[in-house]
């Protein structure tokens, strides 16, 4: 059983991967799906920070695979493989749904972000933490902010809250997440991920919406402060004489 789930997780995350190939020209959702068509929406990342999926996609395909040859039968591995696969299943048919349905796309984003962070609650510290845990935890930090970006542009697109509004609600609401998540577990992939995405929104919004690029500026200073608190606490004391 423990190899069957290898199996799936593998090749859940080739379709993973690969799913770009099929869908080459996404670039976000298309403002035109919408009643308010959001063009540039505040709570959107300047576009260098999705490269950062370039690195995702490499480091979960070697967590897959060195799974699947190496640690197959092992606990350690298996533990989080359910929820990963969930979301990397998922994660193979986002890209072709948000080109299409948007609203779909952005509670499919929601439940892959739930998985992945779940599965990184569920791997342990060591042994083999380049490719165990640190993949899940950069995977689990960003989608936890691409979840709180597409939302932002959901309610933007169909008039819910005002362009700024969105943004500054969203980005509270990946603070907490991403705070209650990084507390929990000594995995400073996670909180660098959300920060990449922090600094994205920064660097977008620098020039134009500066209440936005401030809110941001804050908020990847309270993750980096919570990343560096995690740290602290996994770093074991001087040894007490006896």
């Amino acid at each position: 059983m423990l190899r069957m789930k290898a199996i799936l997780l593998f090749s859940a995350a080739v379709a993973f991967v690969t799913a770009p190939l099929l869908v080459p020209s996404f670039g976000g959702f298309d403002p035109t799906a919408f009643p308010y068509p959001p063009v540039d929406p505040p709570v959107q990342p300047a576009g260098y920070a999705f490269a950062i999926w370039g690195l995702l996609y490499l480091w979960l395909l070697a967590h897959a695979s060195f799974g699947l040859l190496r640690r197959a039968d092992d606990p350690a591995w298996d533990a989080p493989r359910w929820p990963l696969l969930v979301s990397l299943g998922l994660g193979a048919i986002w890209l072709e749904t948000a080109t299409r349905l948007p609203v779909m796309a952005t509670l499919l984003i929601w439940v892959m972000a739930g998985g992945a962070m779940l599965a990184l609650l569920r791997t342990p510290p060591a042994p083999d933490r380049w490719l165990l845990r640190a993949p899940i935890a950069a995977y689990a930090g960003w989608l936890t902010a691409a979840a709180g970006v597409g939302t932002g542009v959901v309610l933007t697109g169909y008039g819910i809250l005002s362009p700024v509004t969105a943004a500054l609600a969203m980005l509270a609401l990946v603070l907490i997440l991403a705070l209650a998540v990084q507390m929990r577990c000594q995995a400073p992939e996670y909180g660098a991920a959300v920060i990449w995405a922090l600094v994205g929104v920064l660097v977008a919004n620098a020039a134009g919406t500066p209440v936005v690029a401030i809110a941001a500026l804050i908020g990847a200073g309270i993750i980096a402060a919570a990343v560096w608190a995690a740290m602290s606490r996994a770093k074991p004391g001087p040894a007490r004489r006896s």
